[in-house]
C-alpha cells in the first residue's frame, strides 16, 4: 500500500471517528433535555396535586405558618400596649402620691398665713408690711390652685364624711338637719382626691 492510501484512508477514519463522537454528543443532550423536560412536567404536577390536597381541606405548611407568626406578633403588640398603658398609669400614681406628700407639708404654712391676717386689726391692714404679706398669701393659693389644689366647701354644705371630719354637732333650728354650721379647720383636695378633710360641726 502506498504511503498516499494510508493517509487518505487516515482521515477517513479520523472523519468516521469525529462524525461517531458528534452523534454521541447529540444523543447524550437530547437524553438530558428529555429528563429536564421530564423532571419539569412532574414538578407541575406535583405542584397541582399539593394544590388539589390544599384545596381540599389541608393547610399549606407556608400559610399555618404565616398565621402562627402573626398570631404571635399580634399577641405581642398587645402585651406590649398593656405594659405601656400599666407603667403610664403607675407613674401618674406615683406622681400624684408625691405630689399629695408636698401639698400636704404646704398647708400648714397656708393655716397660719390665714391666723395670722385673721388677727390683724383694720388700721394695720392698711400698712405696706401687712398688704405685702397679703399679697405672698394670694400668691401661694392661687400656684396651688394652677396644680391643682382646691379647698373644700364646707359652712352651709350638707355634711360628707368623704369631705368633711365632724369633730363637734350641735343642735339650731336655722340651720336644716345634717348641716355643717362651722369650719375649724379649712379641708383641702388634690385634682380628684382629698388631700385633708374639713373640720366642720355639724347641726342635727
Amino acid at each position: 500500500m502506498s504511503q498516499k492510501k494510508k493517509k487518505v484512508e487516515d482521515v477517513e477514519l479520523k472523519k468516521d471517528a469525529t462524525k461517531k463522537a458528534e452523534e454521541e454528543v447529540k444523543e447524550e443532550v437530547s437524553s438530558e433535555e428529555t429528563a429536564a423536560e421530564t423532571a419539569a412536567e412532574t414538578e407541575v404536577v406535583d405542584e397541582a396535586e399539593s394544590k388539589e390536597e390544599t384545596k381540599e381541606g389541608e393547610k399549606d405548611p407556608k400559610d399555618a405558618k404565616i398565621e402562627e407568626l402573626n398570631d404571635r406578633l399580634i399577641r405581642n403588640m398587645a402585651e406590649f400596649d398593656n405594659f405601656r398603658k400599666r407603667s403610664e398609669k403607675e407613674k401618674s400614681q406615683m406622681f400624684e402620691v408625691g405630689a399629695k406628700s408636698i401639698v400636704e407639708k404646704i398647708l400648714p404654712v397656708i393655716d397660719n398665713f390665714e391666723r395670722g391676717l385673721g388677727a390683724i386689726t383694720d388700721e394695720e391692714r392698711e400698712g405696706a408690711f401687712v398688704q405685702g404679706i397679703e399679697q405672698i398669701y394670694k400668691q401661694l393659693v392661687t400656684s396651688l390652685e394652677e396644680v391643682g389644689v382646691t379647698p373644700i366647701e364646707a359652712v352651709g354644705k350638707e355634711f360628707n364624711p368623704e369631705f368633711h371630719n365632724a369633730v363637734m354637732h350641735g343642735e339650731d333650728e336655722e340651720f336644716g338637719e345634717n348641716i355643717i354650721s362651722d369650719e375649724f379647720q379649712k379641708g383641702y383636695m388634690y385634682k380628684d382626691s382629698v388631700v385633708r378633710h374639713s373640720m366642720v360641726k355639724v347641726m342635727n
